[in-house]
């Protein structure tokens, strides 16, 4: 029979990963249907290797809202702090995203910075015009989100994430019917409807959490103050800001190796992929985050911990050694023939990254636990400078297709940030079994 601290793990953990893959399908979906319209390789270029990226970039601040609500959202005053810091940053970014769209500096950044093919400039430029709501609607639904799962209500996040692919799928299906509308507006409008669905929808269904769970709950003894939550909180947006901008420094290397059109436009469909694959990873780091604290729970989450990686790992090596994958590239994303094989080959390449997240999120989230986070911020600083290094590399040889360049970069360089983490992470989980031996250790 399961033992009842493993229950308490699928049950926290199921809804937050079947979340994580619908949220996942986003991009192939998006992929597969811009691939069936006009000017299937610049769309799919423009989208994976400007719009996204940029539109990562400017929402990282706030990307970490999850974890930290999830972290320290426990009574109606801290809940209150962090959500003025939320609305507060997200109107800054907002206004930071309007600067760089609708001013010359759209032109210094993207043929200056990233120099990527003039084909794609302007088609990127229209979808980053609409892409405008985005960090604000991603940062309220996020923020509310921690709050769901501190609070054992995590199928709420599952059911917003239904609400979002709804209105995705549905303009994307209108945009499909239609046939004529450019692949960067359709793919563009989609990605806005869906996050601003989610992001009503939870805020619906956070109210009566917060009537019943947060308002009554007992005040945090000592006080969330702006010193202690910044303390926490900067070295996740900088990690979130850190990692996000290897995407562009990404395009940007494809951009300047061999082939670069079609390295941009399989990146998305590649990296779409394994984020499907990796999701049901991302969603242990707020399972860890709300359950190491509680007493008996260490050894069955990183039991869980190995399950998902072994797990992970196999299903991606049953994808790239059977038809699967040619399944997948050829018929639902709709790549031609010549992109398909480069998307297929370059898979292999990507076969540790699948256990990497397992372990990242098992690491990760013991450090925010503890609440001493500078840690996941160094390892991200290296995950960066590897990864340049070996573009850089690959720019100055200049031989080998980028794609391959980039997805090998990939994997090195998480390699390396899980190392870090690993190396981090011992002390908070060393306090955690002198804890529940009986004696309470700080972490250093």
């Amino acid at each position: 029979m399961m033992r009842p601290e493993m229950q308490r793990i699928i049950r926290t953990w199921w809804p937050l990963a079947a979340s994580w893959m619908l949220m996942a399908a986003e991009l192939p979906a998006l992929s597969a249907v811009v691939a069936r319209l006009p000017n299937p390789s610049i769309n799919l270029a423009a989208y994976g290797g400007v719009v996204f990226p940029l539109a990562l970039i400017i929402e990282s601040p706030i990307l970490m809202l999850l974890s930290a609500s999830t972290a320290l959202s426990k009574d109606w005053a801290s809940y209150r702090k962090i959500w003025r810091f939320m609305m507060t940053t997200s109107a800054v970014m907002t206004g930071l995203h309007l600067l760089l769209v609708f001013t010359p500096l759209y032109y210094v950044v993207v043929r200056g910075i990233l120099g990527v093919p003039e084909a794609i400039v302007e088609p990127a430029r229209i979808g980053l015009m609409i892409m405008t709501p985005w960090t604000w609607a991603i940062a309220y639904r996020r923020y509310h989100q921690g709050v769901l799962i501190r609070f054992g209500h995590s199928k709420a996040v599952g059911a917003g994430t239904v609400m979002r692919l709804s209105a995705n799928g549905l303009v994307l299906l209108i945009g499909y019917s239609v046939g004529t509308v450019s692949g960067i507006v359709v793919a563009t409008s989609a990605v806005i409807a869906g996050v601003i669905s989610e992001a009503v929808y939870i805020g619906v269904a956070v109210r009566p959490v917060l009537r019943d769970d947060v308002k009554p709950a007992p005040p945090v003894v000592p006080p969330l103050i702006w010193r202690a939550f910044f303390a926490f909180y900067i070295p996740l947006a900088l990690t979130s800001f850190i990692s996000l901008v290897a995407q562009p420094i990404g395009s940007a290397g494809l951009s300047r190796m061999p082939d670069p059109i079609a390295s941009l436009a399989v990146w998305p469909v590649v990296i779409g992929l394994l984020f499907l694959i990796r999701s049901m990873g991302f969603a242990f780091n707020e399972v860890v985050v709300a359950l190491l604290d509680r007493r008996g729970m260490m050894s069955s989450l990183r039991l869980f911990t190995g399950i998902l990686a072994v797990s992970l790992t196999a299903f991606l090596l049953l994808f790239v050694m059977t038809p699967l994958s040619e399944v997948w590239f050829s018929r639902v994303s709709a790549l031609p023939p010549h992109l398909a094989e480069l998307a297929r080959t370059g898979l292999w390449l990507t076969l540790p990254i699948p256990a990497l997240t397992a372990l990242q999120s098992w690491y990760q989230g013991s450090i925010v636990n503890s609440r001493r986070t500078r840690g996941i911020t160094e390892a991200v600083i290296i995950y960066l400078v590897v990864n340049i290094m070996l573009l850089w590399a690959g720019v100055v040889w200049g031989q080998m297709i980028g794609l391959y360049v980039g997805l090998a970069s990939f994997t090195i360089s998480s390699a390396a940030q899980t190392a870090w983490l690993w190396w981090r992470s011992r002390p908070a989980l060393r306090a955690v079994v002198a804890r529940e031996a009986g004696s309470v250790i700080a972490p250093t």
